[in-house]
């Protein structure tokens, strides 16, 4: 509810708990005049079909991705899937403005860098730390060599099952660190990730919203691909992606895994760490 309750561009908000028949009798009183449905999964079939509207569903491409990380055949366009959306919603006259992504931070989550530790107050380094999933994660290890090579400031943003690794890459790295995982609710991380100066980050959501902000991207990718259409959409003219793709094994999922399947973890572990000081500098 957090990120689009305070988007001015929408104007009605609709939550399920449990059950899809908790809004069923509001959305029909709404008597919309065609649905979108950009999930496309069962839940979304059933309010189509109890609204009784005309509808238009987003093609996850989900065979394509099965046959890309079964076989490592890539049959994916090369189209991000943000414009993938917008051609969804193309019949009804939406065009894009090509100004990127949106995200509004309400006032009050607005961080005051005055109340951070005194060196982070003129400048910083935001380092993404979290995910979904271990696979999709940048090694601690790496990351505390990564982060003993920047000379500048740097703040390890993450949730709160990130805490206990921000607080072990800060206690190796020392006071250049400021460990805010699971200190900041969604919209004040973001208000860190915009005030920041580049933005170093896994394949997760934090990407997408210092996307939103243009901020410069080296956005780090594991198991997870590029291909798969969501990676940095119209982010910081000097954003890079990095990647291994001389690993066979990769793609080996389209989400994630908790520990890799293969146990080598190549894909992250194999990530030039000095291509990343680089690209800072």
């Amino acid at each position: 509810m957090e990120i689009p309750e305070n988007n001015p561009y929408i104007d009605k908000i609709y939550c399920i708990e449990k059950n899809i028949s908790e809004v069923t009798e509001d959305l029909k009183k709404e008597n919309y005049t065609h649905i979108i449905d950009l999930h496309h999964n069962l839940r979304t079939f059933i309010v189509k079909h109890k609204l009784c509207k005309p509808s238009h569903s987003f093609d996850k491409l989900n065979i394509e991705k099965w046959i890309y990380v079964n076989f490592k055949i890539n049959i994916l366009p090369e189209i991000h899937i943000v414009d993938r959306y917008m051609n969804t919603v193309k019949f009804l006259g939406v065009t894009n403005d090509n100004k990127g992504l949106d995200y509004f931070i309400p006032q009050v989550d607005e961080v005051d860098l005055n109340r951070l530790p005194q060196n982070f107050r003129n400048g910083y380094i935001g380092f993404v730390i979290g995910g979904l999933q271990n696979t999709k994660c940048f090694p601690v290890e790496k990351i505390i060599s990564v982060c003993k090579k920047i000379n500048y400031p740097v703040i390890i943003l993450g949730g709160k099952n990130d805490f206990e690794k921000g607080e072990q890459i800060a206690e190796e790295v020392g006071d250049n660190i400021f460990n805010a995982c699971g200190k900041y609710n969604i919209n004040q991380s973001a208000s860190i990730v915009r005030q920041a100066k580049k933005i170093i980050t896994n394949d997760t959501g934090l990407m997408h919203i210092a996307s939103a902000f243009k901020k410069d991207i080296i956005s780090l990718w594991g198991n997870t691909v590029p291909a798969f259409g969501m990676y940095p959409y119209l982010p910081g003219e000097k954003s890079k992606i990095i990647e291994i793709n001389e690993i066979r094994c990769r793609p080996c999922s389209k989400l994630g895994f908790v520990k890799c399947p293969y146990v080598h973890f190549k894909c992250m572990k194999m990530i030039d760490e000095e291509e990343i000081i680089k690209l800072l500098n």
